[in-house]
């Protein structure tokens, strides 16, 4: 019986990479004339969408001067950090160098942007560089802000059963060390989630799902309890996907309160604090708490005339671009590119790499006199977790509509084959991208 399971599994294994393959295949950079161009572009952030977006400039122009502006020399695979924070892989497996990713005769300064001055066509650097560009993708990321929650230490992640996958892959690594022991008594389990928008929305309900596994496997579920804190009406933005998750927190025993936002914790005392719209506080206490911060655009960019103004990505400071073109709605030299972008939803890795070929597209068409081409859906998708060895290939558009891409994967059907695509195809996919070459 072994020898056919590991056979199944192999062949299941070898089946995934034929989508993957023909799916990047589709989306490979087409052969055409360069754009002769003396145009300075600026790209302001390394990860996956501003590399992405380097390579694939470099490929379509012929003379340009690109900058990328990012002071961080590491490069993370971030869609990884839950496969470590729950013991699947290594932190190795997630940690990379920017500088092996950058294309030929691109200019690195290693230096974080501190303002933005598009009235001007400026890039200020911390260390008060001044760069001119002609042209200009945002691709920052998002901003964290623990500092919404009073009592929190980033650096106590770890210890005292304080865990969150977020903030880099060394705290991934940590909270593994802190699920790994908790999982060894069992307890309490508090996982929580912000009302803000979020890069990886699927991050919080994959935790959640895999703490119920560890202590499954620990023997230690039965007297443990898991529930989950969220400060918003809904676990998921999308209903389908909401209502499955819930379906099947219920029959996991996962207690659900909604509206509930965390807003501090004792870290030395195993207390976390909870607030409710009606402004009642409600401290409960945990044997493991994972955090998840509220987000928003980085200062830089919420600090600028880049920025929304109004509307519902006002308070965040989310770019202000056009959800279809992702072109700047006021300074038409300006895309966004990423988890910076205010939109209604595309906050992912695969949002990225469905996008950046329509930014390159439309920036060129920008750079050629032309009015931008491309259109952008909305694409997103999360390879939603539910146990190890088992998830589920969630992808979905603006409208919430799910739109799958792989005829044999349900999309809210749990499958082995949908684990294969997280645990050992996306990140050659990743890496694809990252390349300009998918």
């Amino acid at each position: 019986m072994t020898q056919i399971n590991t056979s199944r599994r192999r062949w299941l294994s070898s089946m995934a990479a034929w989508p993957v393959a023909a799916t990047l295949a589709s989306h490979a950079p087409q052969a055409q004339a360069r754009l002769k161009t003396r145009a300075h572009i600026v790209i302001v952030g390394s990860g996956l969408a501003g590399i992405a977006a380097a390579n694939r400039l470099s490929q379509a122009l012929d003379g340009a001067r690109i900058t990328i502006v990012d002071g961080k020399e590491a490069h993370n695979y971030q869609p990884g950090y839950t496969l470590v924070a729950t013991g699947v892989w290594p932190v190795g497996k997630v940690v990379e160098r920017n500088a092996d990713f950058h294309p030929a005769g691109v200019e690195w300064v290693k230096d974080f942007a501190a303002e933005f001055d598009p009235a001007s066509n400026v890039v200020v650097t911390q260390g008060g560089q001044r760069l001119r560009y002609d042209y200009l993708i945002v691709a920052t990321g998002t901003q964290m802000n623990f500092d919404q929650i009073d009592g929190m230490d980033v650096s106590a992640i770890g210890r005292h059963g304080l865990g969150c996958v977020y903030p880099s892959a060394q705290a991934a690594e940590a909270t593994w060390v802190a699920l790994d022991t908790f999982r060894g008594t069992g307890g309490r389990a508090l996982m929580t989630l912000p009302a803000t928008p979020l890069k990886c929305a699927g991050a919080p309900l994959k935790m959640t799902f895999m703490v119920v596994d560890r202590l499954r496997e620990a023997g230690t579920l039965g007297r443990s309890t898991v529930e989950f804190h969220s400060a918003l009406g809904n676990v998921f933005g999308v209903k389908a996907v909401n209502d499955n998750v819930l379906a099947r927190w219920d029959k996991l025993g996962v207690g659900v309160t909604y509206h509930h936002k965390l807003t501090a914790v004792d870290i030395g005392g195993r207390r976390a604090t909870f607030s409710t719209p009606e402004g009642a506080q409600e401290t409960l206490e945990y044997d493991f708490l994972h955090v998840v911060p509220p987000m928003s655009a980085p200062n830089p960019v919420r600090q600028s005339d880049l920025a929304w103004k109004d509307g519902p990505f006002a308070a965040g400071g989310w770019l202000e671009v056009d959800k279809d073109t992702l072109q700047h709605r006021r300074y038409p030299n300006v895309f966004g590119l990423g988890d910076v972008n205010g939109t209604p939803r595309g906050k992912t890795a695969a949002t990225v790499k469905k996008s950046t070929p329509l930014v390159v597209q439309n920036l060129l068409d920008v750079m050629a006199g032309k009015a931008p081409s491309a259109t952008f859906d909305g694409y997103t998708s999360c390879p939603l977790i539910v146990r190890e060895g088992s998830a589920m290939l969630i992808e979905f558009d603006y409208e919430g509509r799910l739109t799958p891409s792989l005829p044999m994967i349900e999309p809210l059907q749990e499958s082995y084959f949908a684990w294969v695509m997280k645990q050992r195809m996306l990140k050659p996919a990743y890496l694809a991208v990252l390349k300009g070459r998918a």
